[in-house]
C-alpha cells in the first residue's frame, strides 16, 4: 500500500510539473510566434515596438531596485526587441509584486512599551558594542524591535534541532504554528504529523503555511487532505499552477518558523525533510543549523507568522495577546528578529543588514551560505572589508545541489580572492547553513542566502544576536566547520577552463531567473 501511495504521489507531482512546464513553454511559444508574425507581416508595428523597447529599457534603468535585475531585463529587451518587450510586460515590471494574492494586512501592532523599551535596549547595545548601534537602529526603524530576556539556543545540526522542537511540540497546550519552504513527507514528517494530530485532538490550535513550489514533489494531495481532516489549518503559499502566466509565481515563501505556545519559536536554515536530519543522504552530509528563542524575543517570530497568515486571508481564533509569551525569562544580551519580502521592495532590510554587517566588522567576518549570487554593492563591500584588514571568510558547499548555481557562484571568486577574501568549500557535502558572525559580538541566523533570490524575490526571516552566549556557540561551530573545508586559492582557481569561465559569466547575468 505504501509503495502504491508513493507511486501515486510521484505521478501526481510529475503531472503538476508537466502542466506548469507546458503552460510556461506555451507562454514562451506565444511570445516568439507573435514576435515572428509582427516581424514578417507588420514592419511598421515591429519598428514601433522596437522603439517602445528602447524606451522601456530607459525606464528600467531609471527605476529603483537591483542593478542585476535591471541589467538582465535590459539585455533581454534589447537582444530580442519584440519578444523581450512582451516578456517584460508579462513577467517584469512592478505589476506582479502588487498581485501576489496577499492582502496588504498590517502586522500585529507592538505595545507602546515595546517600542520605548527597544529604544532603551539600543542605547545599552551602544554602550556594550558601539559599532552595532547603527545596525540595531536601522532594523528598529523598519519596525523590528530589540528584545532582551530571551534565551537563544543554537543547534549546529538537524538532529539536535528536531529533537528539541518535537519535545516542545509534545507539551504544547495552546498552539503550534509552522511556516516552511519545504515540508516533505518522510520519516521525519511522520513523527511530526503524529504529534500534531495528537495535539489537535487535545484542543491545541495548529496552523501550517508551506510553499507550493518548495513542495511540488514532496507533499501529496492525500497528505494535505489528511492534515485538514484531523483539524490542522493549512495555507498553501502561491500555488504554482495558478500563477504560471506571471513571474510572481517566482516569489516564494522561503521562511522557516515554528512557534509553540508563544513561549518559544524556532528559525534557521532547516526545513522539514529527511535530508535535513541526515535520515537520507542527498549531496553528501547535509550541514545545517537553527536557533530557538525562548522568552520575549519569541514574539518577534510569532508576529511574523501571524502577519503572513492574515495576509493569506487566514482567520485568527483569538486576540493577538493570546499568542504572546507568558513566563519571564532572564538572559544575557539582546536579540532582534526581522523579516523581508517582495512587499518591501525596493526596501530590502535583509540585504541592507548584511551590507551594514560587512562594512561594520573590524576584526573578522564569517559567512556561511549554500549559494553566492550577489550585487556589485555586496561584492564591493566584501572586497573593501578584506582590503581594510578584516578577516573575511565565505563558507560554501563542496557538493552543490544545483550545478548552475555552483557555476554562477564561481563568477565572483576571482575578484574576491584578489582582494583577500578567503573562500572555503565544505568537503563532506552540502552546506545549507545561513549564518553571519562578526567580531564575536554580533551574529545573524535565519533563512537568508547570499543571493539575489533571498534579497529580492523571497520572503525571508532571521534574528540578529548582540552579545549573547549563542554568538560564541555559532562562532565555535563555524570554526569547527572550517576544519572540514578546503580553501580555494587564487593560483589554483585561475587554472579553470575557458568553457567554465564563459559559463560563469553568462550565468552571473541571469541569476535573477535561477
Amino acid at each position: 500500500m505504501k509503495v502504491k501511495q508513493t507511486t501515486e504521489r510521484r505521478i501526481s507531482a510529475a503531472m503538476r510539473i508537466a502542466l506548469v512546464a507546458v503552460l510556461f513553454l506555451g507562454n514562451l511559444a506565444l511570445v516568439f510566434l507573435l514576435s515572428y508574425y509582427l516581424q514578417r507581416h507588420a514592419v511598421l508595428v515591429y519598428l514601433a515596438l522596437e522603439v517602445v523597447g528602447i524606451i522601456v529599457t530607459i525606464r528600467i534603468q531609471g527605476q529603483e531596485g537591483s542593478p542585476s535585475y535591471k541589467l538582465a531585463w535590459t539585455i533581454t529587451v534589447l537582444a530580442v526587441p519584440v519578444a523581450g518587450l512582451i516578456m517584460y510586460i508579462l513577467w517584469g515590471g512592478g505589476y506582479q509584486r502588487s498581485h501576489q494574492h496577499l492582502d496588504p494586512a498590517p502586522p500585529p501592532p507592538y505595545k507602546d512599551y515595546e517600542r520605548t523599551r527597544s529604544v532603551s535596549y539600543i542605547e545599552k547595545i551602544a554602550d556594550a558594542f558601539p559599532t552595532w548601534r547603527r545596525t540595531a537602529k536601522y532594523l528598529h526603524k523598519h519596525d523590528f524591535v530589540v528584545y532582551k530576556d530571551t534565551n537563544v539556543t543554537y543547534f549546529p545540526d538537524g538532529d539536535s534541532f528536531f529533537a528539541d522542537m518535537m519535545a516542545r511540540m509534545e507539551k504544547a497546550e495552546q498552539f503550534i504554528f509552522m511556516e516552511y519552504f519545504i515540508l516533505a513527507e518522510g520519516k521525519l514528517w511522520d513523527r511530526i504529523f503524529a504529534i500534531l494530530r495528537d495535539r489537535v485532538s487535545r484542543g491545541v490550535e495548529v496552523k501550517i503555511i508551506f510553499d507550493d513550489f518548495g513542495n511540488i514533489t514532496r507533499m501529496s494531495g492525500d497528505m494535505l487532505a489528511a492534515m485538514q481532516e484531523c483539524g490542522i489549518e493549512v495555507a498553501v503559499f502561491n500555488p504554482v499552477h495558478q500563477y504560471v502566466n506571471r513571474l510572481y509565481f517566482n516569489y516564494r515563501d522561503h521562511r522557516k518558523i515554528c512557534c509553540i505556545d508563544g513561549d518559544v519559536a524556532y528559525t534557521g536554515g532547516i526545513n522539514i525533510a529527511d535530508e535535513y536530519a541526515n535520515i537520507i543522504k542527498r549531496f553528501g552530509h547535509w550541514k545545517d543549523c537553527g536557533v530557538s528563542l525562548e522568552g520575549e524575543g519569541a514574539w518577534g517570530l510569532t508576529r511574523q507568522f501571524l502577519h503572513m497568515w492574515e495576509c493569506m486571508r487566514g482567520d485568527l481564533h483569538n486576540e493577538y495577546d493570546y499568542y504572546r509569551p507568558h513566563g519571564p525569562v532572564k538572559a544575557e544580551g539582546w536579540c532582534q528578529p526581522f523579516s523581508d519580502g517582495p512587499m518591501n521592495n525596493p526596501e530590502n532590510p535583509a540585504e541592507h543588514l548584511y551590507l551594514q554587517a560587512i562594512s561594520t566588522a573590524r576584526e573578522f567576518l564569517y559567512i556561511t551560505s549554500p549559494y553566492l549570487a550577489i550585487e556589485d554593492s555586496m561584492l564591493s563591500a566584501l572586497c573593501t572589508a578584506a582590503d581594510s584588514g578584516v578577516d573575511v571568510r565565505l563558507l560554501l558547499p563542496g557538493i552543490p545541489d544545483h550545478k548552475y548555481t555552483y557555476l554562477a557562484a564561481g563568477a565572483y571568486f576571482d575578484e574576491l580572492l584578489r582582494h583577500g577574501v578567503r573562500i572555503f568549500e565544505y568537503v563532506p557535502g552540502f552546506l545549507h547553513s545561513k549564518l553571519l558572525v562578526a567580531d564575536g559580538e554580533m551574529a545573524v541566523a535565519g533563512t537568508v542566502n547570499m543571493d539575489y533570490r533571498s534579497f529580492q524575490l523571497h520572503y525571508e526571516c532571521g534574528v540578529v544576536l548582540y552579545g549573547m552566549p549563542a554568538v560564541e556557540h555559532i562562532l565555535r561551530d563555524i570554526r569547527f566547520t572550517l576544519e572540514q573545508c578546503r580553501e580555494i586559492l587564487l593560483p589554483q582557481w585561475r587554472r579553470r577552463s575557458v568553457f567554465r569561465r564563459l559559463a560563469e559569466s553568462i550565468l552571473r547575468i541571469f541569476t535573477i531567473w535561477m
